[in-house]
């Protein structure tokens, strides 16, 4: 496949990052990684080259772009932890406004004009209902969504102050890995459900813990929209391909459009792997919506995007070796074929 042009991943040695950089690679383009490896991880750089950076380091990113001959950026680099954000929201808009300040300098300097952003569906906080469309109020209740939504902001102004057109995508819980195992979710400290409830019912930590049991869903546990990370990586592609094609700015929701409670994600793990998830009950977390899921239609009618892989039963197959835990029911199917 013919090289398409360059492309600046910052944070690309993350979880989504790295998934999006493998995504962009098998799509003709070359992922140029800007990471200072504070949460990333240099063996999941493999697409493309690695500079080791901070995303404010302005100068850095104007000679990387320069150097590399980049057209186009994909911004992942953040903080990302919503808990850390209330004890640390100083360091949270330093790390993620001032990332974007000094990216969007740096592409002003440079010329270059197309930013895909990865925002979040924090920005909308607690909706009053759902689905969440785009134009859903966003009223981010922490620093961290506070800060991706200040990130959008400034997107909208440079806009129109500096010929700058930007996609920022809001996703919903990314989960999953590589279905071809060459990649995997690697947070330290691990805050997400699925891999703490897979670690869970690994062995690898005690039980989980389950907030809240009172909420109006259909089992009384919170209910999220979980959208496969290769999914999510793809969305970025797309996101990538439309500026290059000259495309608006918008933004858009990627998520798969449904929603699975806690306890119908503990129960599709035993189905799925064989193992029973130890957890205990405690009350709710503050600042926990019931249920947040995704109305990604107009992602489908601006980019052509659909989920392919976000079953659950996939994203926990997927996500499940990672964890020393098997597909049961490829087991039980090898099983039967010998027989």
């Amino acid at each position: 496949m013919a090289l398409r042009f360059p492309i600046l991943v910052t944070g690309g040695a993350g979880f989504i990052g790295s998934h999006a950089c493998k995504a962009l690679s098998q799509a003709g383009y070359l992922p140029v990684t800007v990471d200072n490896l504070s949460t990333g991880h240099a063996d999941a750089v493999k697409w493309g080259p690695l500079v080791n950076a901070d995303v404010r380091d302005q100068t850095a990113l104007c000679r990387t772009i320069r150097e590399h001959d980049v057209e186009a950026v994909i911004h992942f680099a953040a903080s990302a932890y919503v808990g850390e954000s209330m004890t640390r929201p100083a360091f949270y808009y330093d790390n993620n406004a001032g990332g974007m300040i000094a990216l969007i300098n740096a592409c002003i300097s440079t010329g270059v004009k197309q930013i895909v952003f990865s925002s979040s569906c924090a920005t909308y906080g607690i909706p009053a209902g759902g689905p969440i469309r785009e134009t859903t109020p966003q009223a981010p209740i922490n620093p961290y969504g506070r800060s991706k939504l200040m990130c959008e902001e400034m997107l909208r102004d440079c806009s129109s102050g500096h010929g700058l057109r930007f996609a920022a995508l809001r996703y919903f819980n990314a989960a999953g890995a590589d279905p071809e195992g060459e990649l995997c979710e690697r947070h330290d400290p691990e805050t997400h459900l699925l891999p703490l409830a897979l670690q869970a019912a690994s062995g690898q930590r005690g039980p989980l813990q389950v907030f809240g049991t009172d909420y109006c869903t259909r089992d009384g546990s919170c209910e999220r929209d979980y959208i496969h990370v290769s999914d999510l990586a793809r969305g970025h592609v797309l996101a990538a391909d439309y500026l290059a094609a000259g495309g608006p700015s918008t933004a858009l929701n990627l998520g798969s459009g449904t929603g699975h409670t806690v306890f119908e994600v503990l129960a599709a793990i035993q189905r799925v792997t064989g193992a029973p998830v130890p957890h205990e009950l405690v009350g709710r977390r503050p600042g926990d919506p019931p249920s947040l899921t995704a109305d990604a239609e107009l992602a489908a009618k601006t980019l052509g995007f659909r989920t392919e892989h976000s079953g659950l039963d996939q994203i926990i197959s997927d996500a499940a070796p990672s964890f020393g835990l098997a597909d049961a029911r490829k087991a039980r199917h090898g099983r039967h074929a010998a027989e």
